[in-house]
């Protein structure tokens, strides 16, 4: 049986690396699912959601050269039933960090903050132009800036 591109196929996991999951197709066929097409989820580690031995459905994405590219995101996407590699527990997305307070690890001083649009605008400005002005005059004697000194 030719594999398509296209088609959905279910397969056994028989190797994992850091990078992904070779799953077997049958008929002396298999394919690699990049850790990036195993969840819709981010996969810090891809032993988090399969396992060598795991029945898995995928589908195929590409074939080229006899490599076949497999995708599970791509299956979870267009249904929302639960398969078999959702039984398992997905790690989150990175949690994004509040830049509002990063002044205080600069050794700057840290201020209140305000949280609307117009005070962060301001806040940002002000921090702004004050390194603008520190750089300025920091290379402006180097260079010879503009109306620098000239001998």
């Amino acid at each position: 049986m030719a594999v398509e591109v296209g088609s959905k196929v279910t397969g056994k996991v028989t190797g994992i690396t850091n990078f992904g999951a070779f799953v077997d197709l049958g008929d002396h066929q298999s394919g690699l699912v990049h850790i990036s097409q195993v969840s819709n989820n981010y996969v810090k580690d891809i032993h988090d959601v399969l396992s060598v031995g795991d029945e898995v459905s995928v589908k195929v994405i590409s074939v080229d050269k006899g490599k076949i590219a497999l995708s599970m995101k791509a299956l979870e996407t267009q249904s929302s039933n639960t398969e078999s590699h959702h039984d398992r527990p997905h790690t989150s997305a990175p949690k994004r960090v509040n830049n509002a307070n990063v002044h205080s690890s600069r050794g700057r001083k840290s201020q209140p903050i305000d949280s609307s649009f117009d005070g962060m605008m301001a806040s940002f400005l002000k921090d702004s132009e004050q390194r603008l002005a520190t750089l300025k005059h920091n290379t402006e004697g180097k260079r010879g800036g503009r109306g620098g000194r000239r001998s």
